[in-house]
């Protein structure tokens, strides 16, 4: 030990308060490394960007549920990554950490509720009477499982960052694996879901029973945007799967200990999760259609079907989005 550090056999050590690079061994600090500044001012910057590029396409395209989603995890994101910038400078304090931990976990839930709301639109594109289930279910069904996710992460982050005891947190850890688990099970079953309807509405395209109105140039634009939502549901499975791998190894466990793979497997993920759901923004897909969800808490609208003809039933409903292109 250097001769300026401080005692960490005192009774009163405790390094959230005492320590500071240079006093104290690293593996006294929240994590066993200095996060790195470039890489995290780096992320944290693109998803400000991001967050400008949304605010704007929300006003162009009324997109405004899935503008309001992805929002929310993007602030969340730039608030975790701030406070990875704070912990460079000093990563024995516990603040930084718990903000970081509790809001770079949740934000991925916004970006899959996004997901969620783009497939109810997509149902209704290639008509709802092909799909297993109606839109509305779909919907709130996904939706209401992203909310579980949401609050057993913040939940066990919350018990975590206040425990008194390593029992207590280890709970709150256990928690918040339990959320990011749900998260995962449910990216799984709507992937399964998405397979199916895709199957039953190639089926019907082929058999000429939808989309006979829409143009071609609508369909590629169509096809690009589903290839970008499912890559976006791997990379976020992906971050997901190694959250899990991370956590439950623990605080102090060599993966939760090593930045570059947080860097690569959670960071470079959701930057690039974003990055697409930015770049193929639904709104150049559905622009004024996007409101067509197929259903309302409220009275039901006509939506125009391929046909041509009104009806709000969700059954029976399908848009043809080349009136609106």
């Amino acid at each position: 030990m250097t001769s300026n550090y401080i005692d960490i056999t005192s009774p009163y050590f405790d390094p959230t308060v005492n320590c500071t690079i240079g006093t104290c061994p690293i593996q006294y600090a929240e994590v066993q490394y200095v996060p790195s500044l470039a890489g995290n001012v780096l992320y944290a910057a693109i998803f400000g960007l991001f967050l400008v590029c949304h605010v704007v396409l929300a006003i162009i395209y009324k997109t405004w549920s899935y503008n309001f989603a992805m929002a929310c995890g993007l602030i969340l994101e730039i608030i975790g990554y701030v406070e990875r910038v704070q912990m460079h400078a000093n990563p024995f304090k516990s603040d930084p950490f718990v903000i970081y931990l509790v809001t770079v976990t949740i934000a991925p839930a916004f970006f899959t509720a996004a997901i969620y709301l783009c497939f109810s639109r997509v149902v209704v594109y290639y008509g709802a009477k092909v799909a297993r289930f109606s839109t509305k279910l779909y919907t709130l069904a996904f939706i209401t499982s992203d909310l579980l996710a949401l609050i057993l992460q913040a939940a066990g982050g919350a018990l975590a960052d206040g425990a008194d005891t390593q029992l207590e947190q280890d709970h709150g850890v256990d928690i918040m694996i339990a959320g990011l688990a749900w998260q995962v099970f449910s990216l799984m079953v709507f992937v399964v879901l998405c397979l199916e309807f895709r199957s039953q509405a190639t089926r019907a395209v082929k058999e000429g029973r939808i989309l006979g109105s829409a143009s071609n140039g609508l369909r590629q634009r169509m096809k690009l945007f589903l290839i970008a939502m499912g890559s976006s549901v791997v990379l976020i499975f992906i971050r997901s799967i190694f959250r899990c791998a991370e956590l439950s190894k623990g605080f102090n466990s060599p993966i939760a200990n090593d930045e570059v793979s947080y860097m690569i497997l959670e960071g470079a993920m959701m930057v690039l999760a974003t990055g697409v759901m930015t770049i193929f923004h639904p709104g150049l897909v559905f622009r004024g259609a996007w409101s067509n969800s197929g259903w309302s808490f409220g009275k039901k609208k006509g939506l125009k079907s391929s046909s041509g003809s009104g009806s709000g039933s969700d059954s029976s409903t399908e848009v043809s989005l080349s009136t609106k292109t």
